[in-house]
């Protein structure tokens, strides 16, 4: 086509797509005639605008991979990208164009990630810049304080998340509140671009006097990126940031922790388990700095043996304990590997009402799922051969290259192995402040279940 017969510079064709035309979808009667009860269309409808603004560089798609697109799918995968106008830099800002030359949006540009682009906005006349920047950064914010106000959160909590990527229009942006400090992950290239203005602007959105940058996931060297950790504003300390949440303090090492510190997400869940340890022998696994174990005890549990591979962590959890007031007998603390010490629990005829399951990500990408799907399936196996009959297991994946529906089979496989039955009686997902768009199904990270073995 002539749209098409500019010169341009060429895209790799292997790689994933960016998705496919349904079938059926603009089909027509032969005669062009509407079908009965449809309404007519115009003979000469309105055609979309063509090309990019200012001759500005440009994805190009190809021939049906825009409606991924069109359906408000985030990203733009190498394989979908036909070829590419001018010469962009990591992180540009640059138009997607339909195969015609429809213009389909914009988004930030990677040269080195399969992800080749990330949306960011389908408003031609709304090229990203300071000012969206700021309007996203403040209305992610207004949605966090309304939800506080909406679920009736306790004042006194100050732990939040505040910007979660895709979900507020900010793809690779993580934002997490603690008490008076913003730690930001910046985890693509677009996002790389934003870091002085972030510096500028999230103590005035946030009211937040420290922003504190830890980008140093792995997932940046796919983006070409190296880490990145410093104070991006305000003074630095080096001791821990105290938080609140449901009434439990907590010390986060913001510097060394995993994640951004804390595992807010599991917020709402560690209540919920708190909620039912009265009176239970618990055990919780990976424990990391005792978010779970805390809830348990404050819940009454009769004990709760926490273990973890990490001295420090531990150290942080028993400090925890003690800052909750919460460290006596029933508070049990043991470094060592979680695979080993299940066996070994067993091995010595141990048994417990409650267990909790959350480990760290085993498989961040589908393609590690099937490595990923056996470790799964060994810890929850030696729990369930761990639980006694009646008892609770509140187990967890974080993979997103783990779904809902294969996790489900992995714990089911792992029951059967067990020679256990047990019935599903909640399922888990993230707090409300890690909101998931309905579009981007790959954001939906978190899931878990509350079984009761029979």
């Amino acid at each position: 086509m002539a749209f098409l017969s500019r010169k341009r510079k060429s895209e790799r064709k292997d790689g994933r797509g960016g998705g496919s035309s349904r079938p059926g979808v603009g089909m027509q009667r032969r005669d062009n005639r509407p079908a009965r009860n449809e309404r007519a269309t115009p003979p000469h409808p309105t055609e979309p605008v063509r090309g990019a603004p200012g001759g500005q560089p440009a994805f190009v798609l190809k021939e049906g991979r825009e409606s991924s697109i069109q359906r408000r799918h985030p990203w733009i995968f190498s394989g979908a990208i036909a070829q590419i106008d001018g010469e962009p830099a990591s992180g540009d800002v640059i138009a997607v164009l339909a195969y015609d030359g429809g213009f389909l949006g914009w988004a930030a540009y990677s040269p080195t990630s399969q992800i080749r682009g990330r949306l960011l906005e389908t408003d031609r006349n709304a090229q990203p810049g300071a000012a969206w920047l700021r309007s996203k950064l403040e209305r992610a914010v207004g949605r966090r304080l309304a939800l506080a106000r909406e679920s009736g959160r306790d004042v006194s909590d100050n732990a939040t998340r505040l910007v979660n990527a895709e979900a507020d229009g900010l793809p690779g942006l993580i934002i997490d509140r603690y008490s008076d400090t913003l730690v930001v992950q910046i985890l693509s290239a677009g996002a790389e671009r934003w870091r002085d203005l972030l510096a500028d602007m999230l103590p005035e959105v946030s009211g937040c006097p420290r922003v504190y940058e830890r980008s140093d996931a792995e997932v940046r060297s796919l983006e070409g990126l190296p880490p990145h950790v410093r104070m991006l504003a305000g003074e630095k300390h080096d001791r821990p940031v105290e938080i609140s949440e449901h009434g439990l303090r907590y010390r986060v090492d913001i510097a060394a922790g995993q994640k951004t510190g804390f595992y807010l997400d599991q917020r709402d869940n560690r209540r919920r388990v708190g909620d039912l340890a009265r009176g239970r022998e618990s055990l919780n696994a990976f424990c990391y700095t005792g978010g779970f174990s805390l809830n348990m005890l404050a819940g009454g549990a009769k004990s709760v043996l926490s273990i973890d591979s990490s001295g420090p962590a531990l150290e942080f959890a028993r400090a925890n304990a003690d800052l909750n007031g919460l460290s006596g007998d029933a508070a049990q603390w043991l470094e060592g590997d979680v695979f080993v010490e299940l066996r070994r629990l067993r091995n010595a005829g141990r048994s417990f009402d409650l267990i909790v399951l959350d480990p760290p990500k085993f498989a961040p990408t589908a393609k590690l799922a099937e490595a990923a799907s056996r470790g799964y399936k060994d810890i929850n196996l030696n729990a369930l051969k761990l639980l006694r009959p009646g008892g609770l297991l509140a187990t967890f994946s974080c993979s997103g290259g783990v779904s809902a529906e294969l996790f489900q089979r992995i714990v089911a496989g792992a029951a059967a192995d067990a020679g256990v039955s047990a019935t599903i009686l909640q399922r888990f997902a993230a707090s409300e402040d890690h909101p998931v768009l309905l579009e981007f199904p790959e954001g939906d990270y978190l899931k878990g279940l509350l079984l009761r073995r029979e």
